[in-house]
């Protein structure tokens, strides 16, 4: 999602962000929260670039500032952002954000701004941050110096601890009504059809719809559940299946399978929903109860992915429990 281009719900919550400004009551810390997707990271970085610019217009950057100059060309030293950085020995991204960075982070804010009025820091995805980490910016949020805004970018917000989540003003952003979610959708050039396949396999989410269509998500989603069809049925083997999904988007098929057997579960208790698996052909019905446990069993292996376990092993264990559940 672009910036220049905002969605509806972006604009909404940005327009939330400004009234407060424009009255001066927006708070040093902002946590924007709300599902993937959404545009989190854009709405942040539009309003860091109003709170940095020399001459604002309309509730917008003007755009032409040597501020927003510098901002366009990602060379002002006055706006700092952490997130994941390299592992300098495995060379691959790290998957937490260290007590290091945010304590460099607080060593940045007591300096004095270089070139803007004030500094603005982003930290996403905040709920990343290891509790080392979380304890070093406590530190900033409660002796906060004069000038500065800091804005945390959460997925999961309520993984924040209360202590860091209650010194924040949040700002959410909400998935949007499903007939807006569509509008936008279609906007982007997709038929109705397919955006209302898209949008119902994202739970209501656009962005995340959007992205299955970008990706190829959608015939993915319907590839796992005829996997899963399948493996119950004893037309496809625990070994060859699990090989076949750590060769593509691992962590995507997981999330697809709990996903799947949700909706499942819902239209089982008689929610209008869609029961992707039985339209692939699952014909036996496991008990509602070890259809749970084993929901529960996909989302351990989906967050074990980023463990030091071997991942192939991961997932054909959870595949024998689900070929087990058709026994």
């Amino acid at each position: 999602m672009s910036a220049d281009m905002p969605t509806p719900w972006q604009q909404r919550a940005y327009a939330q962000a400004i009234v407060a400004l424009d009255a001066g009551r927006l708070p040093h810390a902002l946590l924007v929260g709300g599902p993937a997707g959404l545009g989190k990271l854009a709405l942040a970085r539009r309003l860091a670039h109003r709170l940095m610019c020399s001459t604002p217009a309309g509730g917008d950057a003007c755009g032409q500032c040597r501020n927003c100059t510098l901002i366009a060309a990602g060379t002002h030293p006055d706006l700092i952002e952490e997130t994941f950085e390299i592992n300098e020995k495995t060379k691959e991204l790290r998957k937490e954000i260290l007590i290091t960075q945010v304590r460099r982070l607080g060593e940045k804010l007591v300096l004095t701004p270089q070139i803007a009025a004030g500094q603005v820091a982003l930290v996403y995805p905040a709920e990343a941050m290891n509790r080392n980490a979380f304890n070093a910016l406590l530190k900033t949020l409660e002796e906060p110096p004069a000038g500065r805004t800091l804005i945390l970018i959460a997925d999961r917000p309520q993984r924040l601890p209360a202590t860091i989540r209650s010194r924040c003003q949040w700002l959410r952003l909400e998935i949007p009504p499903v007939a807006e979610a569509l509008a936008w959708l279609q906007a982007q050039g997709h038929a109705p059809v397919v955006a209302q396949q898209a949008l119902e396999a994202a739970q209501g989410n656009p962005g995340l719809a959007e992205q299955y269509l970008a990706e190829d998500g959608i015939r993915l989603r319907q590839a796992v559940a005829a996997d899963l069809a399948a493996l119950a049925q004893q037309r496809a083997g625990v070994a060859e299946l699990a090989a076949a999904w750590m060769e593509d988007r691992p962590a995507l098929r997981l999330r697809f399978s709990g996903e799947l057997v949700r909706d499942h579960l819902a239209q089982r208790a008689g929610a209008p929903r869609p029961d992707a698996l039985a339209a692939a052909g699952l014909s036996v019905l496991p008990p509602v109860e070890a259809l749970g446990d084993w929901f529960d069993a996909c989302a351990r292996t989906l967050r074990g992915l980023d463990s030091p376990l071997r991942q192939d092993l991961q997932l054909a264990e959870l595949l024998i429990g689900w070929q087990r559940l058709a026994d």
